[in-house]
C-alpha cells in the first residue's frame, strides 16, 4: 500500500518525514511526500538542489525492508535508479544511471537522490529516498555543472502528476522485486543502465587523473574499474570523481 502526501514548501521532503515521525510502519508500506518546492533541498554531501517552485518532481520515497540484509542495501538504490530511468525512458532516449544513484541523460544530470537509513537491532528499520527529477524548468542558475529538464530535451512540459504517478507505479514495481528477493535480476538490470557501461573513459581519485573502464558494481555499491594498464581500481561513492 502507497500513501502519498503533498506539501506546498518544506525545507526538505527528506527531513519533513523524519520530523513528523513517519517513520515507523511494516514492510509492504510505501510513503511518498511530494514538495511543490523545498527551501533547502539538499543532494549528497554539502552540495544543494536547485530548483524553481512548482516546476520540477521532488520527492521522498520512505520504506521499511525489515529483511532485507544490512549488507545488500545497496540493492534499494540500484531498484529506486531503475524505476526513475524507467519512467524517463518513457519520454526520450539516452537515459542511464550514474553511478550510484544519478540519473543522466546523454552527458547531462536530469535527477538526483539523497538515500538516508535507519538501522535498529541489526536490521534496515527505514530507508529514504530524496530525490529531484528536472521536469519542467527552462534555466537553471546554480553552480551545478550539467544540468538539464525532460523539458529541454523535449521542448514541451509535462504534467507532474503524470510522471509522479509513473515513478510510484514503477517503484512499486521494483520494490516487490526487492521484498521478493529478486536481487540478481535487479543488479544485472542496473549494470546494463549504467553511464559509461562500456569503453574507457577520464575519471579522477585522490592520486589524479586516469583512464579507465566500468567492470561492475559490488553488492556493497562499491565500484571496480580496470584502468588502461590493466588494474583493477575499487572505488567507495566520492572516492572517485567521473569527469565529464
Amino acid at each position: 500500500m502507497t500513501r502519498i502526501i503533498r506539501l506546498m514548501e518544506t525545507a526538505s521532503t527528506n527531513q519533513f518525514l523524519k520530523e513528523k515521525n513517519l517513520t515507523t510502519s511494516t514492510e509492504g508500506s510505501i510513503t511518498v511526500i511530494v514538495a511543490d518546492y523545498q527551501t533547502a533541498g539538499k543532494g549528497q554531501g554539502t552540495n544543494t538542489w536547485e530548483s524553481e517552485s512548482g516546476k520540477n518532481l521532488l520527492f521522498s520515497i520512505l520504506v521499511h525492508p525489515t529483511t532485507l540484509p544490512i549488507e545488500r542495501q545497496y540493492i534499494l538504490s540500484e531498484a529506486a535508479a531503475l524505476s526513475y530511468k524507467e519512467v524517463l525512458d518513457a519520454y526520450t532516449e539516452d537515459i542511464s544511471v550514474k553511478w550510484p544513484n544519478d540519473i543522466y541523460w546523454q552527458d547531462r544530470k536530469i535527477s538526483g537522490t539523497l538515500i538516508e537509513t535507519s538501522l535498529s537491532k541489526g536490521a534496515i528499520k527505514d530507508f529514504i529516498i530524496g530525490t529531484g527529477i528536472n521536469i519542467n524548468q527552462r534555466e537553471f542558475h546554480s553552480d551545478a555543472p550539467n544540468p538539464v529538464s525532460l523539458c529541454q530535451i523535449t521542448g514541451r512540459e509535462t504534467p507532474l502528476e503524470e510522471v509522479l504517478n509513473k515513478v510510484v507505479e514503477s517503484f512499486e514495481k521494483y520494490y516487490q522485486m526487492v521484498v521478493d528477493g529478486a536481487y540478481d535480476t535487479i543488479s544485472k538490470r542496473y549494470h546494463n543502465s549504467l553511464y559509461r557501461k562500456e569503453g574507457l573513459f577520464p575519471y579522477c581519485d585522490q592520486n589524479g587523473r586516469f583512464t579507465a573502464e566500468i567492470v561492475r558494481v559490488k553488492d556493497d555499491g562499491h565500484l571496480v574499474l580496470k584502468d588502461s594498464q590493466g588494474n583493477a581500481r575499487e572505488y567507495a561513492f566520492k572516492e572517485v570523481e567521473f569527469i565529464i
